[in-house]
């Protein structure tokens, strides 16, 4: 009785030290997003201060006037700022897909492409951009989205005919994948001119520029909705940890909750590629950089993730946008460059952990 009593004690001490800690890393990342918004902001081939900088949000927001001209005020207000925010909001919905998909699938390499969302944005936006289809109607983002859901349908239907469990999703998301990846590249290939095809390859690669204030409210609230459902379920995610039957035995109605997040992460995944195109790497390696940080409990797992993939999104949008001064690269590609090393640093520390 002695020794269950103190086992309880020290795993219920684990809990409230992991828990402390989770908020701690929350406050310092939440703090290191304000001021890293505000720095990238005042980043770029024109010189803004970041006086001028917290002096126009600040003139904007009913908070005081600015002293900066008109200029600094559309670079900042127009072009810079709703770039950062847009920046924040996708990597940290991309980052808790990826964090969901982990641990709804039980597999460390879902991401929120496995559901095929973003080869069907892709395929949507080419459809729009070479073949004019829906042309005066649908933008650019407007097919890309429709092309994400259709294709998130048609992984569902293929996934659900064949059973529905875990790996059945996650091969249907491959396949899916692979079929839309082909029509894109047979209408770039087929119908394209070069000035098209430059295009869609920077927006396939990941891109925010030319992100506006529609965009970022678009893409917040999608965000923001499907944020509060992931953190609803943090609970029941954690029963899925020991398997569908585990999680089943302990009352949680598997089918069920595996479609409602599957829906609620196609939607944030289709709403964030459809605004910035297809970023990789995001939600496949910052949940495990979290999860290293505060360990696999929901509660504190996804608020951190989030805080996480907002901070490394606005300065992966930064580096791309000015690594090589006016001429910007896709973020995508930057995203790739920083994932790659940091997944196989990871990937080490775990076989470490294991040996």
């Amino acid at each position: 009785m002695t020794t269950s009593s103190g086992s309880q004690d020290r795993s219920t001490r684990g809990t409230s030290l992991r828990t402390r800690r989770a908020l701690a890393i929350c406050v310092c990342c939440a703090v290191l997003l304000v001021v890293s918004v505000a720095v990238t902001v005042s980043i770029g081939p024109a010189d803004v201060s970041l006086r001028e900088v917290y002096g126009i949000i600040g003139q904007h927001l009913g908070l005081g006037t600015s002293s900066a001209g008109r200029l600094a005020d559309g670079i900042v207000w127009q072009l810079r700022l709703p770039r950062a925010l847009l920046a924040a909001v996708c990597g940290a919905g991309l980052a808790l897909c990826g964090a969901i998909l982990q641990s709804l699938l039980r597999n460390p390499l879902a991401d929120p492409f496995v559901l095929g969302v973003s080869s069907g944005a892709s395929t949507g936006a080419v459809l729009v951009a070479v073949l004019g289809v829906g042309a005066g109607t649908l933008s650019l983002s407007g097919g890309a989205f429709l092309g994400a859901v259709l294709s998130f349908a048609a992984m569902l239907a293929l996934a659900y005919g064949a059973g529905g469990t875990p790996d059945r999703v996650i091969l249907a998301g491959v396949a899916c994948t692979q079929l839309f990846s082909a029509l894109t590249s047979l209408i770039v290939l087929s119908s394209a001119n070069a000035e098209q095809t430059r295009g869609v390859l920077f927006w396939l690669l990941g891109s925010l520029a030319g992100a506006s204030w529609t965009d970022v409210t678009v893409a917040a609230a999608v965000f923001g909705g499907g944020c509060v459902v992931c953190l609803w379920y943090s609970s029941t995610l954690d029963a899925f940890a020991f398997g569908s039957d585990a999680a089943a035995g302990l009352g949680v109605a598997v089918g069920r909750t595996r479609i409602v997040l599957l829906l609620v992460t196609a939607i944030v995944t289709a709403a964030l590629v459809s605004a910035a195109g297809a970023i990789g790497f995001v939600g496949l390696v910052l949940p495990h950089v979290a999860r290293f940080l505060v360990g696999p409990g929901h509660a504190r797992l996804l608020p951190v993730t989030v805080l996480i993939g907002a901070v490394f999104m606005v300065w992966a949008d930064t580096v791309a946008r000015s690594v090589f001064g006016a001429r910007e690269i896709p973020v995508g590609v930057v995203t790739a460059l920083l994932g790659v090393p940091a997944f196989a640093i990871l990937l080490a520390r775990r076989r470490r952990q294991l040996a």
